[in-house]
């Protein structure tokens, strides 16, 4: 199974194609030559396997992001 994770664009180096994002708080570097859509910075991503398959919209990145901290915290409370 694959989770693709929103993950934020914080560097972009347009000449090779390759972006360094922030996958909460996982800072690394992934190809963004298979996205036809403009990226810039801040833009969210989700990636699998070290290469950006789509951009998403910033509020549902959020919205995606928020449940993937509250499974993190469940799952380090124990609950879950």
């Amino acid at each position: 199974m694959c989770f693709a994770i929103p993950s934020k664009i914080i560097e972009l180096d347009r000449d090779n194609e390759i972006a360094t994002v922030d996958t909460l708080g996982r800072i690394r570097q992934v190809s963004v030559h298979m996205i036809l859509a403009p990226l810039a910075l801040g833009d969210y991503i989700l990636i699998n396997n070290g290469f950006a398959m789509d951009k998403m919209e910033q509020a549902a990145a959020l919205d995606s992001l928020e449940l993937y901290r509250e499974i993190v915290d469940k799952m380090n409370q124990g609950e879950i």
